[in-house]
């Protein structure tokens, strides 16, 4: 099995959560990826050592575990390093301003990076959110309020909108 080495990660750690196992990554900037085990466009292996005590891998541990056990969600404040696209980064720093509890709609989101016509590249670059949960993706939700893609799986979708108190639809 081939390892995924990408740009500037530093660390990695695996944590275990209700909705499944997390591989979680850090750059020395922050903290870079989140996915879990079986979600779409997981990078795989990393080739980065293992440190669970790198200072953005623990405080997203501790701010993770309290986001499990809590009826009412703090937004995290661990330290992001998002790598990807100038877009992708725009579509993802919109989707850290749905509360918790809340939800948004693709178009909402594309209009808040800036690009109101860009709907559909706006859910490409939801679907490729590097740090799931923290990043919150699954917080959005289609024009008719059903609820659509989510790279971790359905299931989890559901979970985490219901974790956070939203009426999700049967």
């Amino acid at each position: 099995m081939t390892h995924a080495r990408l740009p500037r990660l530093t660390a990695q750690s695996r944590l275990a959560t209700p909705l499944g196992p997390l591989t979680v990554a850090a750059t020395d900037q922050g903290l870079a990826g989140l996915w879990f085990d079986d979600q779409a466009h997981h990078p795989g292996l990393l080739d980065v050592p293992v440190d669970d005590g790198q200072r953005f891998i623990a405080q997203a541990r501790q701010e993770l575990e309290a986001y499990w056990s809590a009826a009412a969600h703090a937004p995290f404040s661990v330290p992001l390093d998002l790598l990807g696209t100038p877009f992708q980064r725009a579509v993802w720093k919109a989707l850290l301003q749905i509360a918790p509890g809340r939800t948004a709609t693709y178009a909402e989101i594309a209009a808040q990076a800036g690009a109101p016509a860009a709907v559909r590249a706006a859910g490409a670059a939801i679907g490729r959110n590097p740090v799931s949960v923290i990043v919150p993706c699954h917080r959005v939700i289609g024009r008719s309020g059903g609820l659509t893609g989510y790279a971790g799986g359905l299931p989890r979708k559901r979970a985490l909108l219901q974790l956070e108190g939203v009426a999700v639809p049967a």
